[in-house]
């Protein structure tokens, strides 16, 4: 039952210094060198020295039953502040407001949080605004899921397909995907949900890892980490390439070697993400070099925002076999319907906090089953995986009804700092059993990494000073 106004959002800055073990690093930097804040990186680096961080939102309701609502939003240190001042000056559109109301006319309240006369000219729908917006609406998702007694992925699986069509913002892509195909998807998805439902239960979702192969990582770590996630069971791995070819083939020609002989390849999956390093011309020629290694796709081959470049990539490398997977970085709903219009990728990839929370990802779901292209999400991060296996996990009971070529990432950082961390079973998702989004972080751990007046902070900022 539904119930309670919210009486109380706040937001904190949390930071964990992860760039001084070279974790999410695309920069081949030692980690000695990371200390340091004039390290020498590539010029063409994107991510050289990440501190996973999160602007943490905590919304309350004058409800007896003190259920919070938690959300975050993904950031790589610098920045976060910027993100905590916009979820400031989004407050004032949900205080005051009954938890009822806003989900009896979710599209409403998202339009209003994303239309904001004057915050939407640092937008639209893009940017620190939506960044914020997104960490608004997964806690505003989590808290209704809590007082449902539901994980979010159930609550979206229980939920009548009318009502979820409800809670989508159709504006700028009726031209590709109108309210009517959206029932229709959903509706046709009733048929065989139990089933899938008890398969998800039993088996979880497919996953791969990218714990292995960051660029910051030397050799003997790729090897050492590729070896123990071999023992335990992963299958799918994801390579880090783009800043030196030669080293590219190295690294790549140890996981396959670790992997085993050619027979046995098949059983097995590699993926390549260049982090937007390249050029158009640029992707073709050096992903046509490293194609003998049959990756199943490369990631992020160039800017985001070329939405023809990524088809003019794809139309070169799908005869290679090398699909093209982007998303991670895409401002909204629009990007996405015009890389599908344009058959600019193969897999797509949403995010639970680039995007605006579970709404703006239902429309991209569905679109994306409308073209029949595979919806591999983009986790890791602080959250990212705890938040995405809710969508996937519901995606595949409702929506796709396949695993056919879908899986989706996993990153082996950070979830002891979550109340209801992620739990991996047979390189799978297991679906959350617990109430809520899988938002909800341990308070000691927030108050330790807040920045910068937490513990490690107050370590730390002094000697990086010196």
């Amino acid at each position: 039952m539904v119930r309670g106004r919210i009486s109380r959002l706040s937001v904190r800055d949390v930071r964990f210094p992860t760039s001084l073990g070279g974790h999410g690093a695309d920069a081949m930097v030692s980690a000695d060198a990371m200390v340091s804040a004039d390290a020498m990186v590539s010029a063409d680096a994107m991510h050289t020295d990440p501190d996973y961080s999160a602007a943490y939102v905590v919304i309350e309701t004058d409800a007896e039953d003190g259920i919070k609502g938690c959300g975050i939003t993904f950031t790589l240190g610098k920045g976060t502040e910027v993100v905590v001042c916009a979820v400031n000056a989004l407050a004032h559109h949900v205080l005051n407001k009954d938890l009822k109301d806003i989900v009896g006319d979710f599209r409403g309240f998202y339009r209003q949080l994303t239309s904001d006369g004057q915050l939407r000219w640092i937008g639209p729908e893009k940017g620190v605004v939506h960044l914020a917006t997104a960490a608004v609406l997964n806690a505003v998702w989590d808290l209704w899921a809590k007082q449902e007694g539901k994980p979010v992925w159930k609550l979206l699986v229980d939920m009548d397909p009318r009502m979820l069509v409800s809670c989508i913002d159709f504006r700028y892509i009726t031209d590709v995907l109108t309210e009517e195909d959206a029932l229709e998807i959903l509706q046709k998805g009733q048929i065989g949900k139990k089933e899938r439902e008890k398969q998800m239960l039993a088996q979880g979702y497919p996953a791969y890892t990218t714990s292995c192969a960051w660029l910051g990582y030397s050799d003997d770590t790729l090897k050492q980490l590729c070896a123990q996630a071999l023992k335990d069971g992963w299958t799918r791995f994801k390579v880090k390439v783009g800043a030196d070819l030669q080293d590219d083939m190295r690294r790549c020609q140890i996981i396959r070697d670790m992997i085993g002989p050619e027979k046995t390849l098949s059983l097995f999956l590699q993926m390549m993400d260049a982090n937007q390093r390249w050029d158009v011309p640029e992707a073709v020629e050096w992903m046509s070099k490293l194609a003998k290694f049959k990756p199943l796709w490369i990631e992020e081959p160039t800017s985001p925002d070329d939405i023809l470049g990524h088809a003019t990539i794809s139309k070169a490398l799908v005869p290679l076999g090398i699909g093209i997977a982007t998303g991670e970085q895409c401002h909204n709903r629009v990007i996405f319907k015009q890389l599908l219009q344009a058959k600019a990728l193969q897999f797509l990839q949403i995010d639970s906090c680039r995007l605006g929370s579970v709404n703006e990802n239902l429309s991209v779901l569905l679109m994306a089953k409308k073209f029949e292209i595979p919806v591999c999400p983009h986790a890791g991060g602080v959250g990212l995986c705890e938040l995405v296996q809710h969508l996937i996990i519901f995606d595949y009971i409702s929506v796709s009804a396949s695993l056919e070529n879908r899986v989706c990432e996993y990153v082996d950082h950070l979830h002891e700092h979550f109340k209801y961390p992620v739990m991996i079973q047979r390189a799978s998702y297991m679906p959350p059993k617990d109430p809520g989004y899988s938002t909800e972080m341990k308070e000691e751990s927030v108050k330790k990494h807040q920045y910068p007046d937490g513990e490690v902070w107050k370590k730390l900022l002094p000697a990086q000073e010196n």
